[in-house]
Parts: C-alpha cells; sequence; structure tokens
C-alpha cells in the first residue's frame, strides 16, 4: 500500500499538462477545477491564439508549483482545497 495521500497522483499528470499544455487548461480539468479550466481554454481558442501565450505562461507557473509542492500540500491545496489559481 502506498503512503502518498489520496489525489497526490494526480500531481504528476497535473503538473506536466500545466508545463506543456497550459494555455488550454488541461491541468485545471485534471484538478476538478472545471471553471478555471474553461477559462484558459476559451481565452486562448476565442482570441485565436492572441492571448495563449499568456495562458500558457501561468500554466508552466501552475505546473512547475505543482511538482515543487509536496504530496501532502498539493492534496491539501489543489485537490481537498479547489484552489484555482497559483
Amino acid at each position: 500500500m502506498s503512503d502518498k495521500p489520496a489525489g497526490a497522483d494526480k500531481k504528476i499528470a497535473a503538473g506536466i499538462c500545466g508545463i506543456l499544455l497550459g494555455a488550454l487548461g488541461i491541468h485545471k480539468f485534471i484538478l476538478g477545477n472545471t471553471t478555471p479550466g474553461l477559462i484558459m481554454l476559451l481565452v486562448s481558442v476565442l482570441t485565436l491564439g492572441i492571448l495563449a501565450p499568456i495562458m500558457g505562461i501561468i500554466g508552466l507557473i501552475e505546473g512547475i508549483i505543482y511538482l515543487t509542492k509536496s504530496d501532502e500540500d498539493f492534496v491539501r491545496i489543489y485537490v481537498q482545497g479547489k484552489k484555482g489559481w497559483f
């Protein structure tokens, strides 16, 4: 049995998706944050990609934050607490 808290398995997936696909908000959907995910996706798509680099930078920063948090902090803040941004 693993010593990781429930929800810690989402950390790697959300972090990598944040870094690689941040402009599309995929990392938000992985964590169950539908509204922030839709905001990022729609801003990127509806501006025809003009604002996608800004959303990408936000995703990059969030992905790095996710991956540098301990499993316990990640679960407490982003899985249980549903923190939407940064």
